[in-house]
């Protein structure tokens, strides 16, 4: 079984107020260049990132599925589909309440399956260290 501790990095406030078409356009220094909130689909859910959570990565899922960024209205027909990254388990929690999505499980990100602004309870307590 391969295990990975990873630790969340992008703000929770910023999570919950991207637009819920998962794309945003950013006028940054870097010319304005599109961003996308981070949202897969695994088995039937939409999962959203939470930031600042230490979580440990468990065992293989399957192929989470991100949905294409089109920030700009010119989408490739090719990317229509998304792309897809590995799922993984997180110890102590529910595959239905949150995953790991990543290439690995060292660059896996957490992701929790919930609507509004209200964290499931479960997914709270790991944030607390209860």
């Amino acid at each position: 079984m391969n295990r990975a501790v990873r630790s969340a990095g992008l703000l929770l406030a910023a999570t919950l107020t991207v637009p819920t078409a998962g794309c945003a356009a950013d006028d940054s220094s870097d010319g304005g260049a599109p961003s996308c909130a981070i949202q897969f689909t695994y088995d039937g859910r939409t999962y959203r990132d939470v930031a600042n959570v230490d979580f440990t990565v468990a065992d293989k899922l399957g192929s989470a599925t991100k949905p294409p960024c089109d920030d700009t209205g010119g989408q490739d027909e090719a990317e229509e589909a998304g792309t897809t990254e590995t799922a993984y388990e997180v110890d102590g929690l529910s595959p239905k309440v949150a995953i790991a999505v990543g290439d690995t499980p060292e660059d896996a990100v957490f992701v929790v399956s919930y609507s509004g602004s209200e964290l499931p309870p479960e997914v709270k307590r790991l944030i607390d260290g209860s």
